[in-house]
């Protein structure tokens, strides 16, 4: 049986039941602090895989669940599709969220309380609103028994949060015919709202930006080398002083203004909606239009390298062999080679560039009838919206699915409010999300499943 629309206690079930799973999977720690070390995790992921596969085994769905590592499980299921010879559709989320540390939030960063209409703690935008919609529509689909018109691969992943090396990037590596026929897949950071202000008669516009692009990103460290001695002693081979020129050479470096492909859509299609003209020379007056997507859009027109960590020294008096730094370097497509070569250069010769991990950059088509579905899927609940690609400048597991051909959008649909500064809130304290925008976003999912 086809997908027929929802009747009214189905909608009220599907909206309800994905503000429900939200609060549910923020109340399961699942910080991922990092690094490859079993005894360095948490239970909280495979806590949070028991609670998705008990979910799923309630409406009558059997999940594969497999285990990269002692505790990292990940957990899909398959809803066979009305023309199994098309590509099928894979909606995917990561359970895994960064680290909280409750003394800097005003509320309990594991408590997913609601206050003032909105869903506050860790994982409510990065991403677990996201998972608690596809639930919402798995469960759905299973309950009617409705078949949606390609097959769609609902997959919970472990590890994205370092890299997906425990998560899609192992299922990616070891067992690639979990995704056979897959040819399209959609996560997060995509389908959320901006509000523009329409050129012929001023009222308000709302945009939903897909991601259609993200920069590849590369994690690793500066190592100086020195001279060991007495903190009493003079020494010109200090290896924290190489290591803070370095860190100063990098952070002095300006990387040039180049606007790819979906950039460029982007802001010819705010221009189009606003009338507001732009140019490589002067970005900066079209920035103030992205709203609460501005430090997102802003960090795609550049390449980066952001130091993040430091460690050197075992005692105040002992002047340390070798000092560390941490690493953090996001380049847009084709740019990989040339910023490791630049970051090798500026840290000069006392100073080795490792790296540790590396994700590619991702570039899917910005016209294509999954988009168009998208469109459809948001207009008809908000009558008048635009849908506009934008490029990602960090990174989702949609990097490791590319390996396998698989085109990779950003589609967490979110009707925001136009003041919500949105992009600070990922990995941000106060993380949150409106109770309506994941009511909007479940209903607009199950549109998109039907209609693609």
């Amino acid at each position: 049986m086809a997908i027929a629309d929802p009747t009214a206690d189905e909608l009220a079930l599907l909206q309800d039941e994905a503000v429900r799973i939200t609060r549910e999977l923020i109340r399961i720690d699942t910080s991922n602090f990092g690094g490859n070390d079993p005894a360095t995790w948490g239970p909280g992921e495979a806590e949070a895989a028991d609670h998705v596969v008990g979910l799923l085994r309630e409406v009558g769905l059997e999940p594969t669940v497999l285990e990269s590592a002692p505790g990292r499980p990940s957990v899909l299921v398959r809803i066979p599709g009305e023309d199994p010879s098309r590509g099928g559709l894979v909606l995917h989320g990561h359970l895994d969220v960064v680290p909280a540390r409750a003394e800097d939030w005003t509320v309990d960063p594991f408590g997913a309380e609601i206050i003032d209409g909105m869903i506050h703690g860790r994982g409510a935008v990065d991403m677990k609103d996201m998972l608690g919609m596809l639930l919402s529509v798995a469960r759905h689909l299973a309950r009617s028994g409705r078949r949606p018109p390609r097959d769609l691969l609902f997959a919970f992943f472990a590890d994205e949060e370092n890299g997906s090396v425990w998560g899609a990037q192992w299922l990616v590596d070891n067992h690639p015919e979990l995704f056979d026929g897959m040819t399209e897949a959609i996560s997060e950071v995509g389908g959320y709202s901006i509000t523009l202000p329409k050129e012929e008669t001023g009222e308000d516009v709302r945009a939903y930006l897909v991601q259609t692009a993200e920069k590849g990103l590369a994690w690793g460290r500066l190592r100086a080398h020195g001279r060991a001695g007495h903190g009493s002693v003079p020494n010109d081979e200090n290896a924290i002083v190489r290591l803070a020129r370095a860190i100063a050479a990098i952070d002095e470096h300006r990387f040039p203004i180049e606007c790819i492909a979906s950039v460029r859509a982007l802001f010819d299609g705010i221009t189009e909606i606003t009338g507001t003209g732009w140019s490589e020379e002067d970005v900066e007056a079209v920035l103030p239009l992205t709203g609460g997507a501005r430090h997102f859009v802003s960090g795609t027109l550049r390449d980066s390298a952001n130091l993040t960590m430091l460690t050197s020294g075992y005692k105040v008096n002992v002047i340390p062999q070798t000092a560390e730094a941490g690493f953090d370097c996001r380049f847009l497509p084709d740019h990989q080679e040339h910023v490791l070569a630049l970051l090798d250069e500026l840290s000069g010769e006392h100073v080795e560039v490792i790296v540790d991990h590396v994700g590619v950059s991702v570039d899917s088509p910005r016209s294509s009838p999954l988009i168009d579905a998208m469109a459809a899927a948001v207009e008809a609940e908000d009558p008048g919206a635009r849908v506009l690609p934008y490029c990602l400048s960090a990174g989702t597991d949609n990097k490791s699915l590319s390996a396998l051909g698989i085109a990779g959008y950003g589609f967490a649909p979110l009707q925001l409010p136009a003041d919500l500064d949105f992009a600070p809130l990922f990995h941000g304290v106060d993380e949150r999300v409106p109770v309506d925008a994941v009511r909007f976003g479940a209903r607009v999912l199950l549109r998109l499943v039907g209609g693609c």
